[in-house]
């Protein structure tokens, strides 16, 4: 059994989800290369800060590049990175189409087209992408057919590739959310949107974290769309 310490990259990772998913790694001893457009120097040794717009090419370049030079090698891509806008359909903008699609798709793409090159090399790796339940359970509450457009563009391609590369020992999976406690959402709109989950409460970042943690451990799981949704994709 190899004891090379592991290497995971996480985008998004200056608050919320990607913070936790940032510790959540590094209590497991995992190296980590982490991105956001404003994330800052670590003291911590085992992280590298990686600061740019994922939606940039250059960026998606410059973690990967970075990432080799400090760790030699990346085991995991958690595809974290994306943008929530919700609206009815009509009063979408051009801006609002152009970066939902930028971030949520190219930021995906050029980045896990790099990683996958990478683990590729090495015959093993694991990458996740972090959806969203109402690619699957669409809700008039919460308008948002550009993030399921998006969103459900990443599970497409979860399962293509988990089909892809399932012989050549890279696994794809997702995991898809409920709606999360984290910043993006203000305490007073909290009550509407627990109402939302059939179990009564909003997801904790820690929720959508242990889904990752046992995606990462599950070795015989690959094209799985995790749902970490209260029940939502359950029903009402």
């Amino acid at each position: 059994m190899s004891t090379e310490q592991k290497v995971a990259i996480v985008t998004g990772a200056t608050q919320g989800i990607g913070a936790d998913l940032v510790k959540g790694f590094r209590d497991r001893n995992y190296r980590i290369i982490a991105n956001s457009r404003s994330i800052k120097p670590s003291s911590d040794p085992e992280v590298l800060n990686v600061a740019g717009d994922i939606a940039a090419p250059e960026t998606a370049e410059r973690i990967v590049r970075q990432g080799l030079d400090r760790f030699g090698h990346i085991d995991t891509l958690v595809n974290n990175a994306g943008i929530f806008i919700a609206k009815p359909f009509v009063d979408y903008s051009e801006n609002d189409y152009a970066s939902i699609v930028a971030i949520n798709l190219g930021g995906f793409f050029r980045l896990t087209k790099r990683v996958a090159s990478e683990m590729l090399k090495r015959g093993s790796g694991h990458v996740v992408q972090i959806t969203t339940s109402l690619v699957d359970h669409p809700n008039s509450s919460v308008p948002s057919a550009l993030a399921a457009m998006t969103k459900g563009g990443l599970n497409a391609a979860t399962r293509s590739l988990a089909i892809e590369y399932a012989s050549r020992g890279i696994r794809v999976n997702a995991v898809s959310p409920g709606i999360i406690k984290t910043p993006m959402h203000p305490v007073e709109t909290h009550a509407f949107l627990s109402k939302l989950h059939p179990v009564g409460r909003m997801g904790e970042a820690s929720d959508v974290v242990d889904a990752v943690l046992y995606l990462e451990n599950a070795a015989f799981v690959t094209g799985e769309i995790l749902h970490v949704d209260g029940g939502q994709s359950a029903g009402h």
